[in-house]
């Protein structure tokens, strides 16, 4: 899965490097700039899971019908 990649890149650095990290994107992007970048990411990661939940939906239930359960 792609999330654990990514996952696994941020674990590898070390405090003094996601503080450098942060520093740097201060610099470039002001500190008003990175809320709204951090919410375009956070509705941009949710777009992708509502439609990645949307396929796998498709592909388990190929007609469109949602199971009955009885």
């Amino acid at each position: 899965m792609i999330t654990n990649t990514v996952f696994s890149f941020i674990g590898s650095l070390g405090g003094s490097e996601m503080l450098l990290v942060f520093l740097a994107l201060l610099l470039l992007f002001g500190a008003k700039k990175i809320p709204e970048l951090a919410r375009g990411l956070g509705k941009g990661i949710r777009e992708f899971k509502e439609a990645s939940k949307e396929v796998q939906s498709e592909l388990t239930n190929p007609t469109g019908q949602e199971p009955t359960h009885k």
